[in-house]
């Protein structure tokens, strides 16, 4: 069943570049859990015509120890390119505000500029990291991870990714750390949430689940509803 699924992925990413007229594909690498399936899965479909990228900006020492994991594991062709004084100077320059978050989405957006910047030098496209999870309650920055040209695991909830990652090879410090955006210190994405990937899990496959969480992600959907569409547009 899951190699069913594993070759539908890599035949679909192959297809995807082909009929974009390029030669591989291009992704950032984390060292969580989503990223590393990515990895596995671009390593089967284009083996060294992908491309891994690092991209820490005052991140945790400990991610990148697992990007490098995930790099050993599946023999990555990678690089690291370090944002961190990049994204020091533009904090600088904009206007000083007391919104955390709007200095925070700074580093996915710088991240997939990068992304793009080797994209287009190497004809390769942009795979993103996402989820169906993240993606159902908007749980990602806008024109930050969410830029990409294809999004191979929208349509796998977090424990499907889980499953991936197993069959996979995903090392297990990987799969077993707390799944976190690494925006800032000790972030994890439950957490931030207010709520578990199992009541998320339940919510997308019409379970049962506490009524105040199920008001809490009704209400997510709603407000990001923008986040997955296209900028909305005035016709005449």
């Amino acid at each position: 069943m899951m190699k069913e699924v594993v070759d539908k992925l890599v035949k679909w990413l192959q297809d995807s570049v082909k009929e974009a007229g390029c030669k591989g594909i291009v992704y950032g690498l984390s060292g969580g859990v989503d990223s590393a399936v990515v990895a596995g899965l671009s390593k089967l479909a284009f083996g060294d015509e992908s491309l891994a990228i690092m991209m820490p900006i005052n991140s945790c020492e400990e991610d990148e120890k697992d990007a490098k994991l995930v790099i050993e594991k599946f023999n990555l062709n990678a690089i690291k390119v370090d944002l961190s004084k990049t994204y020091s100077e533009l904090e600088k320059s904009v206007e000083n505000g007391d919104n955390s978050m709007a200095y925070a989405n700074i580093k996915p957006r710088l991240r997939m500029t990068t992304l793009y910047y080797y994209a287009q030098l190497k004809k390769y496209l942009v795979a993103g990291t996402g989820n169906k999870s993240e993606f159902t309650v908007g749980y990602f920055t806008k024109y930050g991870d969410s830029g990409s040209d294809l999004m191979p695991l929208v349509d796998f909830t977090k424990k499907e990714i889980y499953e991936l990652a197993k069959y996979l090879g995903v090392p297990d410090k990987i799969i077993q750390k707390p799944p976190s955006a690494g925006l800032f210190e000790n972030q994890t994405d439950e957490d931030e949430m207010g709520f578990s990937y199992d009541d998320l899990e339940k919510f997308i496959n019409n379970e049962k689940i506490d009524s105040n969480i199920e008001e809490k992600i009704k209400r997510m959907v709603k407000i990001s509803e923008h986040k997955r569409n296209f900028a909305k547009s005035f016709r005449r």
